[in-house]
């Protein structure tokens, strides 16, 4: 139950981070329950995923359809634009994480298997880049101006 709630802790600003960033992109309009709703779901579909028997990356490639499949249900935008926004979304968070683990690694003179075997440490760390994809989320809508009635909901 603890490894599942730190999961959440970092995932859900991870995955509202992508969800945000996704739908700026697409010029909808940010409605933060429905992105926190988004993100609840995915974060335990993701947490289910990552538990299986199966390749791990598998629930990277799972949460990108789901998160496009979500964005093309619940709004106007085409299926072709919302899997280019997540995966642009998605691709930011990948360098944002890299960044962000090798700017901590360098600053406090540490080893990468440290953040490994130290979960709330990992936790921690990981919450940097996703407030940066947030914050990011927050800017596009300022030079990309979000189309109305966007939502099916």
């Amino acid at each position: 139950m603890t490894q599942f709630l730190l999961f959440c802790l970092q995932g859900v600003p991870e995955i509202a981070g992508i969800v945000a960033c996704s739908l700026a992109l697409a010029g909808v309009k940010l409605r933060w329950g429905v992105i926190l709703a988004f993100a609840g779901i995915l974060v335990t579909v993701i947490y289910m995923i990552r538990h299986m028997p199966v390749t791990f990356g598998l629930h990277t490639v799972a949460a990108i359809l789901l998160c496009a499949l979500l964005i093309v249900r619940f709004t106007m935008v085409p299926p072709s634009t919302s899997f280019i926004a997540v995966f642009i979304s998605s691709a930011v968070l990948g360098v944002l994480e890299v960044s962000v683990y090798e700017l901590f690694l360098l600053l406090l003179n540490i080893e990468f298997s440290y953040f490994v075997f130290t979960p709330y440490t990992r936790m921690l760390i990981g919450l940097p880049h996703a407030l940066i994809m947030i914050v990011i989320a927050l800017v596009i809508p300022r030079y990309r101006k979000p189309l109305e009635g966007m939502w099916k909901i």
